[in-house]
């Protein structure tokens, strides 16, 4: 249920090894969720984001959602989150493999498809969320996640 049309839903996703990752856990951050893919040209980008979080760590939480939509994710869950840690050594919250777009779309996804029209067209597209709710900026996959305007935006909230 969303509080306003420009504020997000009260989301929440399963993490990668249980548990679960959602808006309240992050209270009074950005959050920038991108959808994941392990086997994708875009991977490398998982260290910018790490960086990305490392550096603003007092203002934003990076949440990669790991998606097969577009066919390039490992085939579970335990292959996804030993990919990230050996791999990239991420510390950021990942989530389990999620559905990003089309009918069975998580509802943050299925809400910002229906609110702003955006929906992911490659793996690691990217959408801040201020710390208020609101959408605070999308970017596409080849926006990297430092030295841009993305990293721009974290700095402006």
């Amino acid at each position: 249920m969303t509080t306003g049309s420009n504020t997000a839903p009260d989301w929440r996703f399963d993490g990668v090894k249980g548990g679960t990752h959602g808006a309240a856990d992050f209270a009074g951050k950005a959050v920038l969720v991108v959808n994941t893919a392990s086997l994708c040209g875009y991977t490398p980008q998982y260290g910018a984001m790490q960086t990305l979080q490392d550096t603003y760590k007092d203002r934003l939480v990076v949440l990669a959602v790991p998606s097969d939509d577009f066919h390039q994710e490992q085939p579970d869950n335990d292959a996804v989150a030993a990919f990230c840690e050996t791999g990239f050594g991420l510390t950021l919250p990942i989530t389990a493999i999620t559905h990003v777009t089309g009918p069975d779309a998580h509802p943050l996804y299925a809400w910002l498809r229906d609110s702003i029209g955006f929906v992911p067209q490659w793996n690691f597209d990217k959408v801040l969320i201020a710390p208020d709710g609101s959408v605070a900026g999308t970017w596409r996959s080849a926006d990297l996640p430092m030295g841009g305007a993305l990293e721009a935006a974290v700095r402006s909230l």
